[in-house]
């Protein structure tokens, strides 16, 4: 038992299919969802077309691998590179523009690279697409003006790919928000459909069942997110701390799924507080 809630995984194998999806179903357990989806896009629609950017710059050959740059006025500054959420098949880099705001505040670059989805690609290639923007940004970020240290950032299905790419050598340090650290429990879900995991993805991309990478990984989830995606938070911190890793864990009290990004968007929010610490 954690915060009042019962991983769903402990009787996994007793549950119907709808439960089972119900279980990783973060648009159907906030009821606002979206509306909040909705603020989002429009918000990140303004940003995208106001801040001062590199806009839509290939790091791959792919439709979907590009890069958003947003270079502070320092280019040694620290930069915040975000990878997005959407169960690796949903939404796209321009709809988080709006995230900019919050580390920009304080004199911080933001990157926001694209990623190909499923099921056009399987999640094997999308976590290497992720290193893959990592090594176009070490070697072409300083004339982008971009050359600070990297605190690697990302949210839902793009802070497993955070915890998937936190040993790439340009990243000083990871935060991984809302993330689902074990691949075992959605491929019994409809979210396979398009995943179309295999055992071997299962065991070689689940954080959880790999060695801890030893790089600050600060961990946070919300207090009122889907159970299933708490006690992976809790439980990766855990494995880590264990095996030697560093990092803290934050819980972001009365936060679900979709709300918790405004700590990330807003100067002043929890998340912005976070990822600053990461690089003092």
């Amino acid at each position: 038992m954690k915060d009042g809630l019962l991983d769903p995984r402990l009787n996994w194998a007793t549950l119907s299919q709808a439960e089972r999806d119900a279980a990783y179903d973060n648009n159907a357990a906030v009821k606002n969802s979206a509306a909040l989806i909705a603020e989002r896009n429009q918000l990140s629609e303004a940003r995208r077309a106001s801040l001062k950017s590199f806009l839509d710059v290939p790091y791959g050959d792919r439709e979907r691998t590009k890069i958003d740059l947003y270079p502070a006025a320092d280019k040694t500054a620290p930069c915040l590179v975000f990878l997005h959420g959407g169960y690796w098949q949903r939404n796209s880099r321009e709809v988080f523009a709006m995230l900019v705001d919050g580390v920009a505040a304080h004199g911080w670059s933001v990157a926001i690279p694209g990623y190909s989805l499923a099921p056009d690609v399987s999640l094997t290639d999308i976590v290497a697409e992720i290193s893959q923007s990592l090594d176009w940004l070490a070697k072409n970020g300083e004339g982008h003006d971009i050359s600070g240290p990297v605190v690697l950032s990302g949210w839902s299905a793009g802070a497993h790919l955070v915890a998937m790419a936190l040993d790439h050598p340009r990243v000083a340090a990871g935060l991984a928000i809302s993330g689902v650290y074990d691949l075992g429990p959605i491929r019994d879900t409809g979210l396979n459909n398009a995943l179309k995991l295999t055992s071997a993805e299962v065991a070689a991309l689940s954080p959880l069942r790999l060695p801890a990478v030893h790089k600050r990984l600060d961990i946070a989830y919300g207090t009122a997110e889907l159970p299933a995606l708490v006690f992976d938070s809790i439980k990766l911190h855990e494995m880590r701390i264990a095996a030697g890793g560093s990092g803290k864990l934050f819980p972001i009290e009365g936060a679900d799924h979709f709300s918790i990004l405004a700590e990330l968007r807003r100067p002043d929010g929890a998340l912005v507080d976070i990822a600053r610490k990461l690089v003092l």
